[in-house]
């Protein structure tokens, strides 16, 4: 009985042991990734609690700042400016991301074919735009769309032609869609020429000597093999697109008739906080559309890596 007793006594220090261990190993860890989830927390999380809590209070004329629960959202749903900047941004997204990611895949096949001579020159001077920062770049396609002072004016002019006003109501979201699309053609084809490079050269040998031609090679086994690479340059491309905010805020000063202050629901949401004062209906239609994004773009990761 003493023995067994002594050797009870005798069992808990190696579990004491590997329980410190396992401690010490955990704090390691917590070294780690400690400053990386200080700096998540403040600046993403803490934004969005802060946003959040912003959205469920009201500014009353009488009796000041007030609880409302989620008064705010049932308005933001019911709010017809914000649904027709929301049809807006859909609009551009469903015709301008399909164009500039086809442009972005061919210009990757292209320069990963070999067949092209200087195709260092081509990937910098393609990549070269989304270099140049939006409001730089909106500046630039402003002086050129413009019809008094810009080259579709000068055009007008010299060859006595009436060219269409890229800014007017009718033309001014394909005009805004033509300048994201020239900023951001050659970050997704540079996403696409890393997976690319990435695919084992024996594939395309082996279905060469299957008799494969260049496009079945194409269809067949490069797109299959760079699938990841399409879903995530699609899901950059949504967000982007329920992002819009640079480009109109920049053309709005050129083309005022066309470009309201709820063009987009970012653009509604600057103006609410920053013009109407409306800060805590602001930070409601932005965790709205924050939630719808986050909605759409996860159907979209889900419909892309979904086996077949």
């Amino acid at each position: 009985m003493t023995l067994l007793t002594t050797s009870a006594q005798a069992a808990p220090p190696p579990r004491r042991r590997a329980r410190f261990r396992r401690r010490k190993e955990a704090l390691v860890g917590w070294g780690f990734v400690g400053p990386f989830v200080a700096v998540f927390g403040l600046v993403f999380l803490a934004p969005i609690g802060y946003a959040l809590y912003l959205s469920a209070l009201r500014d009353r004329l009488i009796g000041g700042t007030s609880f409302v629960g989620l008064d705010n959202y049932g308005e933001a749903l019911a709010d017809p400016r914000f649904w027709e900047g929301l049809v807006r941004v859909g609009l551009f997204l469903l015709v301008q991301v399909p164009i500039m990611l086809g442009i972005a895949l061919v210009v990757a096949l292209a320069i990963d074919s070999g067949r092209i001579y200087g195709t260092a020159f081509f990937r910098v001077s393609i990549f070269l735009p989304y270099a140049v920062p939006a409001v730089v770049a909106s500046l630039i396609w402003g002086f050129i769309y413009g019809t008094r002072f810009g080259l579709v004016g000068n055009i007008n002019d010299v060859f006595g032609t009436a060219l269409p006003d890229p800014l007017s109501p009718s033309l001014v979201l394909a005009a805004i869609g033509n300048i994201v699309t020239w900023e951001f053609v050659g970050y997704n084809m540079l996403i696409f020429y890393s997976a690319l490079k990435v695919v084992p050269r024996s594939l395309y040998e082996a279905a060469a000597i299957d008799g494969a031609g260049e496009w079945r090679i194409v269809t067949s086994v490069k797109l299959p093999a760079i699938r990841g690479a399409l879903v995530i340059a699609t899901i950059f491309s949504i967000i982007g697109s329920f992002q819009l905010f640079n480009e109109p805020s920049i053309l709005q000063k050129l083309a005022p008739n066309a470009i309201t202050s709820d063009f987009t629901p970012n653009l509604y949401t600057y103006s609410l906080s920053f013009s109407g004062q409306q800060h805590n209906y602001a930070a409601t239609v932005a965790i709205v559309m924050g939630v719808i994004t986050a909605i759409i773009a996860y159907a979209v990761q889900l419909r892309g890596m979904r086996k077949g």
